[in-house]
This record gives C-alpha cells, structure tokens and sequence, in this order.
C-alpha cells in the first residue's frame, strides 16, 4: 500500500475521533527514522494544545488503529500540535495564515534564492505570493518544498 493511500485510510480511521473531541486534524504523516515507523498526528485548536490534550487523543486513537489494524508494519504513534512555526501543508492551512511572516523553501531556486522569508501575501491552487523585501513574487506550489510559520522572538 503507498503511503498516500494509507494516510487516507488511517484520516478516515482518526478524523472523526479527532473532531468529536473537539480538536482540529492538523496533519498526519507516516514516516521512517532509523529504521522505526512513526505514525505523527498532529492537533490544534485556536487556544493551543497541552500534553494532556496529547495524552487523551493518544488514548482514544490507539484503541481505534489497534481495532482496525491499517498498518501492517510495527510502528510508534505520536500524538503532537504543529507548534509555533508549524508548517503549512493545505489549501486551509494557507488561507488561515495570509498576512503571517512564512519561511518558504523552494526545490529549484526562485529569483536566485532557495529559501525566502516573507508575508503570506496571496494563494491560489497554482501558487502562492509572497512579500519578500515588500515585493511580490510568485512561487509555483509545485516548486515548493516546504512552508513554515516563522515567528519572531525577539
């Protein structure tokens, strides 16, 4: 099975538990680190996450994967908020965030740079505009890699 057609299955497996505990499905991904699997869902709501949040949709998570089984291999399940600088990953995600400070890495340079950082300025299904340097460039969402919330701290 690919990996897009098992998150699928798994999102459909999650997502109701999710939202009927009142938390937002942020993200999901599978993926594999020094040889261990890692199933990484990721929760929101507008007021944060606390690890007590973490800890209860674990529990309640854990129990549905277990009864429907989708993953074959042996895995750890990661219960976690996107954080701060979370990334950007749907079409909600970056119309949520228009007029936020992003960091945006390319996977072929865009007028010279792989990485920018800038406002959020515009999305559409085929691009995204961002202010760098208060000019608005175009950026192919095909030629992007990543994009991140990038907060201040100082």
């Amino acid at each position: 099975m690919k990996i897009e057609e098992l998150l699928k299955e798994v999102e459909t497996i999650v997502s109701s538990i999710v939202e009927n505990m009142h938390y937002e499905l942020y993200h999901l991904e599978y993926v594999k680190e020094n040889g261990e699997y890692y199933l990484r869902i990721y929760i929101d709501t507008p007021s944060g996450i606390s690890l007590q949040d973490c800890e209860k949709v674990s529990r309640a998570v854990s129990v549905a994967l277990d009864e429907k089984d989708p993953i074959k291999d042996q895995y750890y399940l990661e219960i976690s908020s996107p954080g701060i600088n979370r990334f950007l990953h749907t079409e909600k995600h970056f119309l949520d965030n228009i007029n936020k400070k992003v960091k945006i890495n390319t996977t072929k340079p865009i007028e010279g740079k792989k990485v920018m950082i800038g406002i959020l300025d515009q999305y559409s299904s085929e691009e995204i505009i961002a202010l760098i340097d208060n000019k608005p460039i175009s950026i192919p969402l095909d030629k992007i890699k990543s994009v991140n919330i990038e907060e201040d701290f100082s």
